[in-house]
């Protein structure tokens, strides 16, 4: 059995001018303290807008600093990937990884809140799949949303990558955690007798032909996280800590199931005072009466709950409990609440006096939970590690080629244009590095120059794409892309006057007759359709970053000619929509 400590850093109100920096300077000596005392692991789980439940929004940081407060402490990093691009998660436990020495776990946790969701979404897993491959790959060979092939750096020094786990609340997450080989970090209230089911469910899972690793190596734990205060008079650990247990679990189901929150003004702590009872968090249940502890308990016609909170015989058969029911490491929750610090450090020591030494270290690789040669069947389903394309490069003027904040249109590639001659100093020159950043986002596709679009100013968009070797690609785009059969008919010139950063016009024509669609610089001596705008505008129309109507509303294009053609442009040129 391991014993670790799991963090949220937790602040009720009222808070005073130096309040959270004296929480985060007493959270880093508690580390200290269960590192010289031998517990295994030191969880810090992250949580957004989660006012006195959690001020932990960069528990990357606060690990940082308590690896280097430490030496043997491994430093667990719960992490919600859907809040992160997934190079920065990857950097980010790389990094400390490699600060720490090597002792890093990391675990990841779904957005629970809809303090969080309003703001990140929740669409977790593609990020931590992503974010593990780039531990590892070198380079990372590229996504299929759009991400290119970059050399994430640096690389973890846990190899392949440190221990995964999934943060679990309920029995299917257990499983699905099982089936993608990574460790179940239950933080849910389960009393043992409850989890054999749990752990049945999990190892047939880890065992099954329906397992593959998210990862490259399978991290088979179960792990149960409990509220712990120990001291040798009952009374007194029940006075020190219950308070706090109970509103570690009130706070959570504010934000997660029941409360209403409104932001900077609802005081979390005099709400649970108030109606505690009413949520199965009643004071009167808990009372010194020498029995065996119990997460969850009735009394007086109240619920409530306990969890490790006695003295050190109490703690240790509860232990032998969870120990028998199949769970690896037990997860202790000390930091609660209101409890005070020197209490904290108390009960960690008395703990690791008379408790931990009853049980084994627990120091195996997880392997006892599943077989050497389960584990390698495993993996061999996983899906081959991905390579980078032959040749692939990018240069000092190249953008995102997309990703989970990218467009949704559909990928259909753009044609590619054939090489253009450009004018300038040689291969050097700014008209060089815009041809080869067109014929760079050519090659990748539609979606690849819609995101270069969204994400470049107007000044970049008219440099790269609005130069010469840019506007050729678009028009010439353009050419291919013609509809005869929307056309109805229509043969002429269409003019497009460009409008550069300084003012001057730079004029396009494209000519249609004859089924074809041919595209010139300059102006037309007769277009049936002149259309005028910035050059930046016209880049985002055809990246689909600017709507066209919107446009002509605004001010921002305008029209001469024949109205009925401009409203049929879309759809002569391949687009659902005008222009």
């Amino acid at each position: 059995m391991r014993f670790s400590l799991l963090y949220e850093l937790q602040l009720p109100r009222p808070w005073d001018a130096d309040a959270e920096r004296r929480l985060i300077a007493e959270a880093l000596d508690q580390l200290a303290a269960a590192d010289r005392l031998g517990f295994h692991t030191a969880w810090v789980v992250e949580h957004h807008f989660a006012e006195e439940q959690s001020h932990a929004s960069a528990p990357g940081i606060l690990l940082s600093a308590a690896s280097q407060r430490t030496t043997d402490l491994r430093l667990g990093l719960a992490a919600r990937p859907a809040v992160h691009h997934p190079a920065h998660l990857a950097a980010t436990v790389a990094t400390l990884d490699l600060v720490s020495g090597g002792r890093v776990e990391l675990a990841a946790a779904a957005v629970a809140s809809g303090a969080e969701r309003g703001v990140f979404g929740d669409a977790a897993d593609t990020a931590l799949l992503t974010a593990i491959r780039m531990m590892v790959e070198s380079p990372f060979a590229g996504e299929g949303d759009g991400l290119p092939p970059r050399d994430v750096v640096p690389k973890p020094l846990q190899k392949p990558h440190p221990p995964l786990w999934a943060v679990v609340a309920r029995r299917s997450d257990a499983r699905a955690a099982g089936e993608r080989g990574v460790g179940a970090l239950l933080t849910a209230s389960v009393d043992p007798e409850d989890l054999p089911g749990w752990a049945s469910e999990y190892d047939a899972a880890l065992s099954s032909s329906s397992a593959v690793p998210v990862g490259l190596a399978v991290n088979a734990r179960l792990a149960a996280a409990v509220p712990m205060h120990v001291h040798r008079d009952e009374d007194v650990a029940i006075e020190r800590a219950i308070d706090g247990a109970h509103f570690a679990a009130y706070a959570r189901g504010h934000y997660t199931t029941f409360g209403e929150h409104r932001p900077g003004k609802t005081s979390v702590w005099e709400d649970f005072q108030a109606r505690r009872d009413d949520v199965g968090l009643a004071r009167r249940p808990i009372v010194a009466d020498g029995a065996p502890l119990k997460v969850k308990l009735m009394g007086g016609g109240f619920a409530s709950q306990r969890g490790a909170i006695g003295t050190p015989d109490q703690v240790r058969e509860l232990v032998e409990r969870y120990a028998a029911a199949g769970v690896d490491e037990l997860v202790f929750m000390v930091q609660m609440g209101k409890v005070e610090h020197e209490h904290v450090i108390a009960s960690l020591e008395l703990f690791a006096e008379e408790v931990m030494p009853a049980f084994a270290s627990g120091d195996d690789d997880g392997a006892s939970r599943l077989s050497r040669d389960a584990a390698l069947r495993a993996l061999e389903r996983r899906e081959a590690r991905r390579v980078a394309p032959r040749g692939y490069a990018f240069g000092a003027d190249d953008g995102p080629a997309g990703g989970a904040g990218g467009s949704g249109a559909p990928a259909a590639p753009l044609p590619v244009a054939p090489p253009v001659a450009t004018s300038g100093s040689g291969a050097g020159s700014s008209e060089s590095r815009a041809a080869g950043l067109m014929r760079a986002l050519e090659s990748r596709g539609e979606r690849a120059f819609q995101s270069f679009v969204s994400r470049s100013g107007d000044g970049r968009l008219a440099r790269t794409a609005g130069s010469s070797a840019g506007l050729r690609v678009i028009f010439g785009a353009m050419e291919r892309q013609f509809a005869p059969a929307k056309a109805n008919g229509f043969t002429g010139d269409i003019q497009y006057n460009l409008r550069g950063e300084d003012g001057e016009i730079r004029s396009w024509t494209v000519a249609i007759a004859d089924d074809r669609a041919s595209a010139r610089p300059g102006a037309s001596d007769d277009p049936r359709l002149a259309i005028t705008l910035s050059t930046a505008d016209f880049i985002r129309i055809a990246g689909r970053d600017l709507d066209p109507v919107k446009a002509v509303l605004t001010g921002r294009l305008e029209l001469a000619g024949d109205f009925t053609v401009a409203m049929r442009l879309g759809e002569m040129f391949g687009q659902p929509g005008p222009f």
